[in-house]
């Protein structure tokens, strides 16, 4: 039997579903923000990317984000928006998680001097 490279496909992966109402029901692996990850790989997002974005969208739904910045970490649109500024700006995309991270959804941030955390609210 005579095979080529259009015999076997890749397989496909779903758009996410980012919605918070199905978090508690979720198995481990399969929350929505790593089945965001999974379907951004995909699309050829950069692995460190995908993960400080997975990273993103949970931090944001377990600390309880305002709905403001849940919505820039892809809970308004299934993560579409965080998909394009990643694949057209790596670099902005990276500099504007890292810093949602280190701020915990802008709340605050550890003086580098006294490793005290000082709230912004």
């Amino acid at each position: 039997m005579q095979m080529n490279l259009t015999t076997f496909s890749k397989p496909t992966v779903a758009k996410p579903r980012l919605d918070e109402s199905r978090v508690i029901g979720c198995e481990y692996l399969h929350y929505p923000w790593d089945d965001w990850e999974r379907w951004a790989l995909a699309r050829g997002l950069d692995r460190d990317l995908a993960g400080l974005a997975r990273l993103t969208i949970r931090e944001a739904y377990q600390h309880q984000w305002s709905d403001r910045l849940k919505s820039l970490c892809g809970w308004q649109d299934d993560g579409g928006r965080m998909l394009c500024l990643a694949l057209r700006s790596p670099a902005k995309a990276r500099q504007r998680w890292n810093r949602l991270l280190e701020t915990d959804g802008l709340r605050g941030e550890y003086d580098p001097k006294t490793g005290q955390w000082n709230s912004f609210v």
